[in-house]
């Protein structure tokens, strides 16, 4: 089987398989004759794909359509069969597709297009195939716009008959702001539809995949199924325990002491900070260190959608200043605090809210943010991080927080004064984390993994 289509063979957006019962590794690329060098793969960016003779639009611009032309390249690489792959479907159990598996990292790659952009809503992303072609591609750009499948089926057009349809989610089956996706596709008569995962959402979980079954359309279910749960963890904690996903991250030196700064590039477009300031709703921050004032960065991200920012005021008794005060409509801030407190005049006309808890508790702080359709909050440890103590001893001790990011600077420093990591005496947990990874960001090293 040879099926000639755009690829990234690269091991973040293309993992090689591994056999479950078997020790070995099966990569499934095999350079096709004639096909672009390896090196060089072509992957969704205008600049890369004119080098394979085709110009996209930016997806953002296009309203969640992805203008693929009516097939993706002529070469670049063809995929082999290996045997003993194993894939779920409704039904039973038949050998993986590599095909499949191929679309469905190509819907997760769609659909990151909307990152920060659909709460309370999942990331989603269709590819419409027909006769080895793809022939329709689309994203859910935001909440209360269309579904993924609506936009690809309308990419495809009259094409969309007979052909298979790849989503990294299970088609809804409900009337909510937008129609059922899964009599969209029934309409358009696709032959098969192929589900990454099954949406947590009781509203749809396996009803979207009983009614296409019941339309006589073949359904497979289970196509990279990590990788589509990995992209959408916020959201499926969400369904599952009602609160929103939550984050801590911090910065430390290379001997282990608890810094107050970024890496040099962390906030540069592209940088690691950047990009978390663009994939969160809301940040949680503690005071600067020496002064009564609030500080926040930006996502330097293009169309960012910038997170709603949560101060901690305790104690407070002068009046509180916000440095970088919000310049864009989509740039919020709210301040919690445990009795009144007074802004400074100029504070008082932008708009900031402000919330008086009896008791400061992340419980609390998350719940608000459930009611504004949040899916994840992320925990920052810069500044004077004693006032957020309580918070994250009561995280730990309740399991509010589901993942951790640090920072490891190259830096040998000494902390002075109170903010070092011995400085939380009354966190005294140990937690086991899972799932760690590391890479680089810059001259730094990023820890990441899940409590």
């Amino acid at each position: 089987m040879s099926l000639q289509v755009l690829s990234n063979p690269s091991s973040t957006c293309n993992p090689a398989f591994v056999h479950p019962g078997r020790a070995r590794t099966v990569s499934i690329w095999n350079p096709a004759p004639g096909s672009c060098n390896l090196a060089k793969w072509v992957s969704s960016s205008q600049k890369n794909l004119r080098n394979c003779g085709k110009t996209f639009p930016d997806p953002r611009s296009n309203f969640g359509f992805w203008n693929v032309g009516r097939r993706m390249s002529k070469r670049c690489f063809s995929l082999r069969n290996n045997d003993g792959l194993l894939r779920v479907r409704c039904g039973g159990l038949e050998k993986a597709s590599e095909e499949d598996a191929y679309y469905i990292r190509r819907c997760v790659e769609l659909a990151r297009q909307a990152v920060g952009h659909t709460s309370p809503n999942p990331m989603v992303g269709c590819v419409i195939v027909k006769d080895g072609k793809v022939v329709g591609e689309g994203f859910h750009p935001r909440a209360g716009q269309p579904h993924a499948e609506v936009f690809a089926l309308r990419n495809a057009g009259e094409q969309a008959e007979n052909a298979t349809a790849y989503v990294s989610l299970e088609p809804c089956n409900h009337y909510g702001r937008t129609p059922p996706c899964a009599e969209a596709l029934i309409n358009a008569k696709v032959r098969k539809v192929v589900v990454g995962m099954v949406d947590p959402n009781p509203l749809v979980s396996s009803k979207g995949i009983n009614r296409l079954k019941e339309a006589g359309i073949e359904v497979t279910v289970g196509v990279e199924e990590d990788l589509c749960k990995k992209l959408n963890e916020a959201f499926i904690h969400k369904m599952l325990s009602g609160n929103p996903f939550v984050t801590i991250r911090y910065s430390i030196s290379i001997n282990g002491m608890l810094l107050d700064q970024l890496g040099d590039e962390a906030m540069d477009y592209g940088g690691y900070y950047s990009k978390l300031l663009q994939e969160y709703d809301a940040v949680i921050h503690p005071p600067t260190k020496t002064t009564q004032e609030f500080a926040f960065f930006v996502s330097q991200e293009p169309n960012a959608r910038q997170p709603l920012h949560i101060f901690i005021a305790k104690d407070r008794k002068s009046p509180i200043r916000i440095l970088k005060q919000p310049t864009e409509a989509d740039q919020m801030a709210v301040i919690f605090s445990d009795k009144e407190i007074a802004l400074e005049p100029d504070m008082s006309q932008i708009g900031i809210e402000t919330v008086i808890l009896n008791q400061l508790s992340l419980h609390a702080i998350l719940e608000y943010c459930g009611k504004q359709g949040f899916c994840n909050v992320l925990v920052d440890l810069r500044g004077s991080i004693n006032d957020l103590e309580e918070i994250l001893v009561e995280g730990l001790e309740k399991s509010l927080m589901q993942k951790i990011v640090v920072e490891v600077l190259p830096l040998w420093t000494v902390v002075k004064g109170t903010d070092s990591p011995s400085a939380m005496k009354s966190i005294t947990q140990v937690k086991r984390l899972k799932n760690l990874s590391s890479m680089t960001s810059g001259n730094s090293v990023l820890l990441e993994g899940y409590f």
